[in-house]
C-alpha cells in the first residue's frame, strides 16, 4: 500500500536545504535505510513555507497571497511517498524519521490507487 508522508517543520525552526540534508547524519542514515529496503516511491523537499503562494477563487476574482495557506505552528516541508505493507509499517518508518525526531512531525496519509 501507498502512503504519502507529509514531513512538518516548526515555524521558525531549522531549515535545511538539499546540500545540509546530504550531510546531515540523521537524514543520511534514514535515507540509506529506505532506499536499502527500496520503499520510497517519489517525494520531494520542499522551499521554505516563506516562498509559497496561496490561490483562492472567490466568484470570478482569483485572488493571490504570498507565504502559506494558514497561520499554523508548522508547516510541510516536504513529502515522500513510500510503498510498505500496511498502516503500522509506514507509521513505524515515520517515526524513525529526522523531521518526526527533530522537533516537527510527521502525517502519515493513504494514496487513493
Amino acid at each position: 500500500m501507498k502512503y504519502a508522508l507529509f514531513l512538518c517543520t516548526p515555524v521558525g525552526g531549522e531549515e535545511l536545504g538539499p546540500e545540509e540534508i546530504a550531510d546531515d547524519p540523521r537524514f543520511t542514515s534514514y535515507l540509506q535505510e529506505v532506499r536499502d529496503r527500496d520503499l520510497v516511491k517519489g517525494g520531494a523537499r520542499l522551499r521554505p513555507a516563506s516562498d509559497a503562494t496561496t490561490v483562492r477563487v472567490q466568484g470570478d476574482e482569483v485572488l493571490l497571497s504570498d507565504g502559506p495557506f494558514v497561520e499554523s505552528k508548522e508547516y510541510v516541508a516536504g513529502i515522500d511517498i513510500v510503498e510498505v505493507a500496511d498502516l503500522d509499517e509506514a507509521i513505524a518508518l515515520a517515526s524513525r524519521h529526522p523531521a518526526a525526531l527533530g522537533g516537527g512531525s510527521v502525517e502519515v496519509r493513504p494514496l487513493w490507487e
